[in-house]
């Protein structure tokens, strides 16, 4: 269930609610929105609960929830989650572009994508150091080194960074670099690694598993929150379906209904979606139009030499004609889009 505080509730009110869910054996979740808090209360609930909660001071009203995801459900917390990743925030006005190449491969290689993908209008750089692929002899990441390199690059370039953790054992030392953690698609049910990353003091950005259903999704990230963390960004990139012509199927419907479902912010990465770059600016403008708050693109600034991913990568000069077709998307259904000078555009007479 869900305790709604007053609009106005003191911390102390706030604290003493809960205090009194935990002696009656529930597990606490405060939430704190832009105008009320809520408290999660997850365990067996009876009547005589309701009736106690009720009572006192500060408490509003209780919602029972019935989806099996509790703290992530739009129930919980009418207003879109914002995530902030250093000056960045997720789950805005703006439509938040993410990145970079596919792997860190060398220094030359990242902050030449870094800095182009910033003078594009970038606002987080992508790179993978830890690289699970479905090969064991394909290029794994240069791991620890690639940290280090995208700690430079976040330094050249003032951009936030996200990239991957793999391995429960990994998450301190990927933290220690990195300003956003993601769990790619094939660890989407990896439990032990959910737990672990909602422990740590940073954003997740949870990408949706091959085959999984938006419930399974959800419950993942619901393994997130319920460690503790409810910084979470969500991310469609694409499932696995009968076609074959392309890498996977982008679930563009996913993106309206999960955002319907769940608080937490949506963002799109059309390049694993297509596995082709010539389909990922269409797809981009898609996903912007159905009302996914970023995107996550593949750049690497010389794609036929890419160690990983080099099909689905975008050149520096087709990233950037992508920010300015998602710009004028962005602008056309209220959103807000930033300009390579760093500008803003909004929509006409805003």
């Amino acid at each position: 269930m869900i305790v709604v505080m007053q609009k106005g509730a003191s911390r102390g009110e706030i604290v003493a609610v809960e205090e009194r869910l935990r002696d009656l054996g529930f597990q606490t979740h405060p939430i704190y929105g832009v105008e009320r808090t809520v408290i999660g209360a997850i365990g067996d609930k009876r009547d005589s609960h309701f009736e106690v909660i009720l009572n006192l001071p500060g408490v509003e009203r209780i919602v029972p929830i019935l989806r099996p995801y509790k703290l992530v459900a739009r129930e919980v917390k009418p207003e879109t989650t914002a995530v902030r990743a250093g000056r960045v925030t997720i789950g805005g006005a703006e439509v938040v572009v993410i990145a970079g190449p596919c792997a860190v491969e060398n220094e030359l290689q990242l902050i030449t994508a870094a800095k182009a993908v910033k003078e594009a209008g970038a606002h987080i750089l992508r790179g993978g150091a830890f690289k699970p692929r479905t090969s064991p002899y394909s290029f794994q990441g240069l791991e620890e080194e690639g940290l280090k390199l995208l700690a430079r690059a976040r330094e050249a370039t003032g951009l936030p960074v996200v990239t991957e953790v793999v391995d429960t054992r990994d998450v301190e030392l990927v933290a220690r670099y990195a300003d956003i953690l993601q769990v790619g698609a094939r660890n989407m049910q990896n439990f032990r690694l959910l737990r672990e990353v909602g422990q740590a003091k940073k954003p997740v950005l949870l990408k949706r598993g091959l085959a999984a259903t938006v419930e399974e999704w959800l419950m993942a990230a619901e393994y997130i929150a319920a460690a503790g963390n409810h910084e979470i960004i969500l991310c469609e990139r694409g499932i696995r379906t009968f076609e074959t012509s392309l890498r996977n199927t982008l679930d563009v419907s996913a993106i309206p209904l999960v955002k319907e479902l769940s608080h937490l912010p949506v963002i799109v990465d059309p390049s694993h979606a297509t596995g082709n770059y010539r389909l990922v600016t269409p797809l981009a403008r898609a996903a912007v139009a159905a009302g996914a708050d970023g995107l996550m693109v593949e750049v690497h600034p010389d794609p036929a030499r890419a160690l990983c991913d080099g099909p689905q990568s975008l050149t520096p000069a087709r990233f950037a004609a992508l920010m300015e077709e998602i710009g004028r998307v962005a602008v056309a259904v209220g959103r807000v889009a930033r300009e390579a000078d760093g500008k803003v555009k909004k929509q006409a007479g805003g």
